[in-house]
């Protein structure tokens, strides 16, 4: 069975499993007993409530190949089952067969394995990449902050440590001075928006901050987007308001005048060079800023050494 075989193939061996199975067991459901798909579900329910509460119980392991019953085939209960299943079990979900993929991928089912451990409200927009649910975790969340002037990434940092400890009921103005980076440091953020150097921040029209308390994200919602700036894809939380869709840090900068004066004027602050030099080493990195200055030390270095 699998997506690797033929369907054809694969209900050849559904059925001959179902020819060979015998059990007397009355815990367990199979194909004989007759149950429709809400005593299966009630069946797995309180199989599930009695493993939890008794930790010498048997876990029951259920699979197409060792158990032969209707439910496995019953798409309403597959579902079902589904949506209780955390991230990484519902991936391996996936691989079992053609039936249990297409249920599994559902983006209902994404989404609640992707809410459920941080007790999301919400979460809007559809990923670009379907790996995007693979990965849950604390870091795949950040805070958009719009840019005004007099912001640095130092000052971020000390306002957003502050706000969300106060968001949390904790008083993190109360720290030692010398802890006033503990939550955000500098780096995190930097590394989060893909900011080599402070100048990064001209360029921008917005940063997006690091999540490291869980108790932010409680009855949020959090937006689905691809910075291109910082060139990954994370679920954004607006801590005022909502997304703009006039933002260009959330389309591609680099097609418009605004944007692209914005990055020369950055890049000639960092390269100490002129416009022509810049946009020249922009061109051949494809508007990749990191590459444009990675290209422009190589050429500096090999000049040294020529001279």
């Amino acid at each position: 069975m699998g997506c690797c075989g033929d369907e054809d193939d694969e209900i050849d061996i559904f059925k001959q499993l179902i020819s060979n199975y015998q059990s007397s067991s009355t815990e367990t459901l199979t194909l004989e007993n007759k149950r429709n798909p809400s005593q299966t579900l009630d069946f797995l329910r309180d199989r599930s409530s009695s493993t939890s509460t008794d930790e010498n119980a048997d876990h029951i392991l259920i699979s197409p190949m060792n158990s032969n019953f209707s439910a496995l085939i019953c798409v309403d209960i597959l579902r079902n089952i589904f949506e209780r299943l955390p991230v990484p079990d519902l991936a391996r979900t996936a691989c079992v067969c053609r039936l249990w993929n297409s249920v599994a991928s559902d983006r209902e089912i994404h989404a609640r394995a992707f809410k459920s451990p941080w007790k999301l409200k919400d979460v809007i927009g559809n990923p670009i990449s379907g790996s995007f649910w693979r990965d849950n975790s604390l870091r795949r969340f950040a805070i958009s902050h719009r840019l005004v002037r007099g912001d640095t990434v130092a000052s971020l940092a000390v306002k957003y440590s502050v706000q969300i400890e106060d968001n949390v009921n904790c008083f993190f103005i109360n720290c030692a001075p010398d802890r006033a980076f503990e939550l955000f440091p500098v780096m995190d953020i930097k590394r989060l928006n893909n900011m080599m150097s402070e100048h990064g921040i001209y360029s921008r029209e917005r940063l997006l901050i690091p999540v490291s308390k869980p108790e932010l994200l409680v009855n949020g919602t959090c937006y689905i987007e691809f910075d291109t700036c910082a060139k990954r894809e994370v679920a954004v939380m607006y801590l005022e308001g909502g997304p703009d869709g006039k933002l260009s840090c959330m389309l591609n900068r680099m097609s418009t005048n605004g944007g692209k004066k914005r990055v020369i004027e950055s890049l000639k602050r960092s390269m100490q060079v002129d416009d022509g030099t810049v946009e020249y080493y922009l061109s051949i990195s494809n508007g990749d800023l990191r590459a444009a200055i990675s290209e422009f030390s190589k050429d500096l270095r090999w000049e040294r050494q020529a001279t």
